[in-house]
């Protein structure tokens, strides 16, 4: 039998595919499509819903109500009513009757304290038999209840003019009952005189009429009640202002939609004061609209309330002496609608359907489902879908009837109903039909889905032209759902959404052209057991904290089948592919990171022992908005006349906004008063016009893109000129001055002067071209414009161009050329050679030059063809780094943006055409190194066991150390406020992170800073560390720890044994152990060996510079050595010798630069002492520890430091810093020492890493004592001007006249102080050198004018301070060369300051410039004449 269904079924498929199982479209033509549907086996949809449904009603006690109802139907249909879910029995009821429309009468409404059997809520059911079942809305009757007052009016006064209020509140649902009296007479109100619908009675405007005794009454049915009577009394004007207060304020409000909401607001005072409205802060118009009134008083009524009116209302009273505020919300709710009703479908049997629903409301509906006037309970085969919709699965003859969708909230409730016509199926037609298929197996069995196959029917063995049925229900179900093949032949089905650890029936018919066939044999398959994963995480919830973070939450799963392990949270950015996840322990999680104002999908899986569960629903969430990150783009300015300029600009990147871009903010100034700046603020548009400018003035114009969080960053400054006077646009431009063409294959350029007469407005250019003829193309270009490419041109084609000039009014004359493009060449398939000789020029920490040569181009290596070059370079570390590349026109590229002290391979490439060659070899190169950008980091103190006035310093080398850490300070001080030359510092070596300071003051807080230094210089200072020692002091203290002695401010002390000497060779290992005293005088020996072959050039060029001199001068000088000479030297007068042409020689140190590479060369400097006072003896014990602590400093900066920590120590060793190994040409230099002992210099121009110390603009290179560079370094980058410190004791006080011949430090060192605060030495001669020419090293030097003094007690820059001015300075350095036995007072130099930017650039390009054949011989005869006197002066 089951056969035979299923056979009747197949034979009328062609009527489905009218249906479409969840067809939304289809569904609705369904109903339009009845004549389609032939035979006696279909039957049409009947009309059949309700005329009139009945209403919420509220009545009183005793009185007659009727709740309306009445539905349409062919076949008249039977009414009933249901009260509270249940039907009432209207046979036997006396008070309650079914009027003949179906409506329902209930007379004499009971209502009292303990029975009320007639309120509650009614529905009206209709029925018609063998059709179905409707049911209505339900409605609610309300009975009022027993009369009562909550507040009753009270006897008041009020002033003549004012308002009075007299209350009367009742029940809510008395109050339409309300009524008022005056003097026990009905009181008529009016625009002056209202109730509001509490029942409270207003009064505006106050008359003596208005006096009386006043009460309310309720008339409800039955007695009326009265209240207490009350005394209203008219006051005439006050003489004297009274307080503005409120009287009555309005208080928040939630209505439906339709209703009427009246805010009331009351205030008094003298005078009168005036009422008015704002919502959400905008001024509220009354008059003119007719939903908004302004009731007398000052009370606001809205009638007929819709969504819009949702809002913060606030009354103000204003009576022109003060104003006073009161605000109320109006909420607004909404009943269910429907945007979707559901349709009638027709359906088969064993087929799924799905009725559709959408509603709306406001707080959201709740949905529903009746089936011929009975609830839905949601089941297997009955499905609540997408919320609304009801899917019915497997249909059966019984399922056919009305369903209705019945929509509920708070305000109301609405319903919507559908017919489902089960259809009878239409006969097989004649002919064979197909045998049962057969071997139905399950091949594939899961836990919600089986896979099944089987063979083809016996009766058509091919199959080829059988589709297939399959139905399946659950063991003991009477439902049979259906699944088709998806095409003819096809033996195979997968049914999916099975129950798990379930049996079902599966059992298989093939159909040919005639119909359904037999049914196979049915088969039971039961699914696997599900393994217990967790559900979805339910009520997952994303909101934006920031512009960059979301936080999102969730709740634990309902089923979580066991213990939840971890939940995985993926999120998304909309419109992206890749999804991101991220694990999370709790319930919640903040993602950071995430783009400005973009929208992001965020999901939740939750994961047991036995893996990830089922993942919930994707929710949505923007980010909030910021300003924009970037400035608006492309700005340009046209000049439109002498009084305006016309910006245009293009929005900020995308990606950039970070919001809406809500308008563009536009600043201008002139450019000759800066600080003079106008700001407009645009709407969205892309260009604004500023008028009102000044004639023939230059304007600089920026602008910024704005959001509601603010103004992002602005464009650079741009500027432009108005017209000194406005251009003549009364007729067309003249011709163009010129113009030319320069033809290409399939492209021309095309290049112009503009006309001659300025003083007519060219607003473009237009441009026509064609073949033969000018008109076939036109372009037009912007008036600034001078060149144009014509592209996608024919080759070997002849083409007539013509331009014109344009403005508002026309075009002007136009003016002819042609030309014809150049043949198509095919290029040479043949590859090129590659580059040949690349090589690496490192010039800076950041930049190195690459180089190359071109086997093929010609001898002369010029490049005439359209070739070029691409350098690609990368550094190994990290090993994942990638090629950047860069193009190049020329046989060398100066590559940029590099780290410092990092190896860099290049390789080069060369393309022409399409033509390329391979890579060429590699070349390699290894940047400069550079100051430290970072501090050391963790730095940590703690004390010493056992020793509490010693502690221990460790710290971590700085992550930026763009080089190798040669050493480290350490700074502290018991005031971390102290400035930094007042603190006490120890310098450690840089292979070392710890550090101990001993003889510290008990229970003291002390405060450590730390400072890393390479070769470059110090790097920036680390966050100041607390520690405060012990308060008690152990007994186990060294012996020497009390032998100590006070080294003066800010110093500690320290063990110094008799028997210190400090070096003369003054070097360390690279290692830090100290040379022998042999090795020591060796290389004494070989300094001074190389010394006295160097003083020969210097004893030149000072015989030289005394030449120079005056006798004026001399006399001078000669006055102030015997001002100075009794304070030189610590006061020693027997040290003071007469005067030679050396210059500073006691301070002088030479030091011949090794050509090794090795980067830890052994140290060779010479420091020479003035005499035998300068050596003390020290202990051995601390001669290693003190070479150990030289050691690991470089240059003249950490020397400085040095001197300090020397003088605080009690003792002037001369420290010798090792140098570095770059320049590969020794050359020799003189620097000028400084004095630390001086009061106020606690710091040297030189010291630390400062930009005004090199002549080029990259960063400065500090090199170190007696350390100059070679000839093609100092073209590059070098020639620092440097000062070095030196243990040197400068008197107190100096003659401030002698400024030639002052004690160098206070030259020196106070100027430079001064240098660099006032960045003026405009009144000192220099004489500038061309860094790359031996002979030029030395400047000639000129004599300072008499007036030009340095006050050597001018404040100057602070120890170690980090940063220097930007600007050059010029320094007057003292030089001085000499030899063990002489002392000579010290001579002013004039070093040469750097040149300009200009001259920079021109000596980095051209570093191989050569001297013309006259110089040389100019300084020849110079050289022969300072022979001649050194010669005279020896004899002498």
């Amino acid at each position: 039998m089951a056969a035979g269904r299923g056979r009747r079924l197949l034979g009328s498929l062609w009527i489905v595919l009218l249906l479409g199982q969840s067809d939304p479209a289809g569904a609705a033509a369904r109903s339009s499509s009845q004549s389609l549907l032939t035979g006696s086996l279909v039957r049409t949809f009947t009309p059949f819903y309700f005329l009139v449904e009945p209403m919420d009603i509220l009545s009183v006690r005793g009185a007659s109500v009727i709740m309306n109802c009445s539905a349409y139907c062919e076949t008249s249909p039977k009414i009933e009513w249901k009260k509270d879910g249940t039907f009432l029995n209207l046979v036997s009821d006396d008070r309650r009757q079914l009027l003949p429309d179906g409506s329902l009468l209930i007379n004499s409404v009971v209502h009292s304290k303990h029975n009320k059997p007639d309120e509650g809520y009614y529905q009206c059911v209709a029925t018609v038999e063998s059709l179905g079942t409707i049911v209505s809305r339900t409605a609610k009757l309300t009975v009022a209840g027993i009369p009562r007052f909550t507040s009753q009016p009270e006897s008041s006064s009020v002033y003549r003019g004012n308002s009075a209020i007299l209350n009367c509140e009742v029940n809510v649902d008395l109050a339409p009952f309300v009524r008022w009296e005056q003097d026990r007479q009905p009181l008529f109100l009016d625009d002056r005189v209202f109730k509001l619908p509490s029942g409270t009675l207003i009064i505006s405007n106050a008359t003596d009429m208005d006096g009386g005794l006043y009460r309310c009454i309720i008339e409800s049915g039955g007695t009326p009640k009265y209240s207490d009577e009350a005394e209203l009394k008219i006051l005439p004007d006050p003489e004297v202002p009274q307080n503005l207060m409120f009287v009555r304020q309005p208080s928040s409000l939630t209505k439906v939609t339709g209703q009427s909401a009246v805010f009331p607001c009351v205030a008094v005072g003298f005078p009168t004061p005036y009422i008015r409205w704002t919502r959400n802060e905008e001024e509220l118009i009354t008059e003119g609209y007719d939903r908004f009134l302004l009731l007398a008083g000052g009370s606001l009524e809205i009638s007929d309330v819709t969504e819009e009116d949702v809002g913060m209302y606030t009354c103000i009273a204003d009576n022109r002496n003060e104003t006073i505020e009161a605000q109320a919300e109006l909420a607004v709710q909404v009943p269910p609608e429907f945007l979707k009703r559901p349709a009638n479908i027709y359906a088969h049997e064993s087929m799924d359907i799905v009725f559709e629903c959408e509603v709306t409301g406001k707080p959201t509906p709740t949905v529903k489902w009746v089936k011929n006037g009975d609830m839905v309970i949601p089941s297997d085969y009955f499905k609540i879908v997408k919320e609304h919709n009801l899917q019915v699965l497997g249909l059966v003859k019984s399922d056919e009837g009305f369903y209705q969708c019945i929509a509920e909230n708070d305000v109301g409730n609405a319903q919507a109903g559908a017919q489902l016509i089960i259809l009878d199926l239409a006969p097989a037609t004649t002919g064979p039909l197909p045998s049962a298929p057969r071997d139905v197996v399950a091949t594939l069995v899961s836990t919600r889905f089986i896979r099944l196959t089987w063979r083809t029917p016996v009766s058509d063995p091919q199959g080829d032209n059988l589709t297939y049925s399959i139905f399946y229900t659950k063991e003991g179900i009477n439902r049979e759902r259906i699944e088709n093949t998806s095409r003819p032949g096809e033996t195979q089905v997968t049914i999916q959404n099975l129950m798990p650890e379930t049996v079902y029936i599966f059992r298989v018919v093939a159909q040919n052209k005639h119909g359904p066939g037999e049914s196979s044999v049915p088969l039971k398959v039961a699914t696997q057991p599900e393994v217990q994963l967790p559900g979805p995480a339910p009520n997952i919830r994303a909101y934006a904290n920031s512009p960059t973070s979301v936080t999102v939450t969730w709740e634990t799963p309902l089923s979580g089948n066991g213990e939840i392990q971890n939940y995985k949270l993926y999120y998304m950015e909309k419109g992206h592919d890749t999804e991101q996840d991220v694990d999370v322990g709790g319930l919640s999680y903040t993602i950071n990171g995430l783009k400005k104002y973009t929208e992001y999908s965020f999901r939740v899986v939750a994961y047991n022992k036995h893996g990830p569960g089922v993942s919930t629903q994707d929710v949505v969430v923007r980010t909030l908005s910021d300003v924009p990150s970037a400035p608006p783009q492309n700005l340009t300015l046209e000049v439109r006349n002498s009084k305006s300029i016309m910006l245009h600009w293009q929005p900020p990147p995308a990606g950039t906004h970070s919001g809406q871009i809500t308008g563009y903010k536009i600043r201008y100034r002139k450019v000759s008063r800066k600080s003079d700046v106008t700001e407009s603020i645009g709407g969205t548009q892309l260009f604004q016009l500023i008028e009102g400018l000044e004639r023939g003035t230059e304007y600089s114009f920026r602008v910024a893109a704005l959001t509601v969080n603010g103004t992002g960053p602005a464009t650079d400054w741009i500027s432009a000129e108005t017209f000194e006077s406005d251009l003549d646009e009364t007729r067309v431009p003249e011709v163009p001055s010129s113009l030319h063409v320069r033809p290409l294959v399939t492209s021309i350029v095309v290049s112009w002067t503009p006309p001659e007469n300025q003083n007519i407005v060219v607003r473009g250019y237009a441009i026509g071209y064609g073949i033969g003829s000018p008109h076939a193309q036109t372009i037009k270009v912007d008036y600034k414009q001078r060149y144009y490419t014509i592209e996608n041109l024919d080759p070997s084609s002849h083409y007539v161009i013509t331009l014109k000039a344009f403005n508002n009014v026309g075009e002007g004359i136009p003016l002819y050329e042609s030309a014809v493009t150049r043949p198509h060449s095919v290029p040479d398939p043949s590859p090129m050679m590659p580059p040949v000789g690349v090589q690496a020029s490192i010039l800076s920490h950041d930049t190195i030059r690459i180089t190359w040569a071109d086997n093929s181009l010609p001898k002369n290596q010029k490049i005439t063809d359209a070739r070029y070059y691409t350098v690609r370079w990368k550094t190994n570390i990290p090993a994942n780094t990638k090629y950047k590349t860069a193009n190049a026109t020329t046989l060398s590229y100066l590559v940029t943006g590099l780290k410092p002290n990092t190896l860099y391979e290049f390789s080069v490439m060369v393309t022409k055409g399409r033509r390329s060659s391979t890579w060429s070899m590699t070349a390699h190169g290894t940047t400069f190194e550079l100051v430290p950008t970072s501090p050391p980091k963790d730095v940590t103190v703690v004390s010493k066991e056992g020793k509490p006035r010693t502690i221990i310093v460790n710290w971590q080398p700085p992550s930026e150390a763009n080089g190798k850490i040669t050493g480290y300070i350490i700074y502290y001080s018991t005031d971390v406020n102290a400035e930094i030359h007042d603190w006490v510092i120890e310098p450690v070596v840089g292979n070392r992170l710890t550090h101990q300071i001993q003889e510290l003051t008990l229970d003291t807080p002390y405060y450590f800073k730390i400072q890393a230094r390479n070769s470059k210089g110090m790097g920036p200072m680390s966050e100041a560390v607390q520690f405060r020692t012990p308060k008690a002091e152990s007994s186990d203290k060294m012996p020497n720890d009390q032998a100590s002695g006070s080294a003066g401010k800010g110093s500690r002390p320290v063990d110094i044994g008799p028997d210190y000497k400090p070096p003369l060779g003054g070097s360390n290992s690279p290692h830090g152990s100290p040379t022998s005293p042999l090795d020591s005088n060796m290389l004494l020996v070989i300094i001074v060996s190389v010394g006295v072959i160097t003083i020969v050039i210097v004893v030149i060029v000072a015989v030289f510079c005394t030449r120079r001199t005056t006798s004026h001068q001399k006399k001078k000088r000669a006055a102030c050595k015997s001002m100075n000479g009794s304070h030189k030297y610590k006061g020693n007068s027997k040290d003071v010798k007469p005067p030679d042409l050396w210059i500073h020689h006691e301070r002088l140190e030479l030091k011949p630069i090794d050509k090794s590479p090795d980067p830890n060369p052994i140290m060779t400097d010479t420091p020479i002492p003035r005499n035998s006072q300068d050596i003390t003896p020290v202990d051995n014990s601390m001669d290693s520890n003190i070479h150990q602590r030289r050691n690991s400093y470089r240059g003249h900066e950490s020397e400085d430091s040095m001197s300090t920590l020397a003088g605080r120590r009690g003792m002037r060793p001369k420290m010798m810093m090792p140098f570095d190994s770059q320049p590969p040409q020794p050359v020799i230099s003189a620097h000028p020492i400084h004095s630390l002992d001086n009061p106020h210099h606690h710091f040297h121009s030189g010291s630390l890493a400062s930009p005004t110390r090199s002549y080029l603009h990259h960063q400065v290179n500090p090199w170190p004592i007696g350390t100059s560079m070679s000839h093609s370094d100092r073209a590059n980058s070098t020639e620092s001007v440097r000062n070095t410190p030196s243990t040197d004791t400068m008197p107190a006080s100096s003659s401030q006249t002698c400024a030639d011949h002052q004690d160098p430090e206070s030259a020196t060192g106070s100027y430079l102080a001064n240098a660099q605060e006032e960045d003026s030495a405009q009144n000192l001669p220099t004489a500038h050198v061309r860094p790359s020419h031996p002979l030029k090293s030395f400047a000639v030097p000129a004599v300072p004018p008499s007036g030009s003094t340095y006050d050597p007690a001018l404040p100057s820059t602070p120890l170690l301070t980090q940063q220097a001015p930007n600007h050059p300075v010029h320094s007057v350095k003292t030089a001085s060369i000499g030899t063990l036995g002489r002392t000579r007072p010290p001579m002013p130099v004039v070093v040469p300051s750097a040149p300009d930017v200009q001259e920079t650039t021109r000596m980095l390009e051209d570093s191989e410039s050569n001297y013309e054949p006259d110089e040389l011989t100019k300084e020849m005869a110079h050289l022969e004449g300072l022979m001649k006197d050194l010669n005279a002066i020896t004899t002498a």
